[in-house]
């Protein structure tokens, strides 16, 4: 994979006077049937989380509270995607390397895949992945 498949996903939003509501619907959104959803949160602000590459599954993250960035690498060339607002998701691919990093206070990361992940799926160390990738 490369980075050219990380892109920015716009999620509905229903705005309304008592609060917006956003959802995510399998396919009609995403390109991918959801599986597993799990979210990270009392992060401490300026945190930078370890990185890490799914060898077979995709993912979407948004910011449900708070901002955080997530520094998307392929082996061969490196980008930053801001993740500041409820209503717009990032969707990365198998194989790219994906550390979460300037966590501001309160930020809640919620992360969808299509599959569920176990710890033989991914890679935990840069240079493993990028002999692999």
């Amino acid at each position: 994979m490369s980075i050219a498949n990380v892109k920015f996903l716009d999620i509905p939003k229903i705005p309304d006077e008592r609060g917006n509501i956003s959802f995510l619907q399998n396919l009609d959104q995403i390109p991918f049937i959801i599986k597993k959803a799990y979210w990270i949160n009392d992060i401490p602000s300026g945190t930078d989380m370890v990185g890490q590459a799914n060898r077979e599954f995709q993912e979407i993250v948004i910011a449900l509270s708070g901002c955080f960035d997530v520094v998307v690498n392929d082996g061969r060339e490196e980008k930053i995607f801001s993740l500041n607002r409820p209503d717009v998701c990032l969707y990365i691919p198998q194989m790219i390397w994906q550390p979460f990093v300037k966590f501001s206070t309160n930020s809640v990361a919620f992360i969808v895949s299509d599959q569920e992940p176990d710890n033989t799926d991914n890679f935990v160390n840069f240079s493993k992945f990028q002999i692999t990738g």
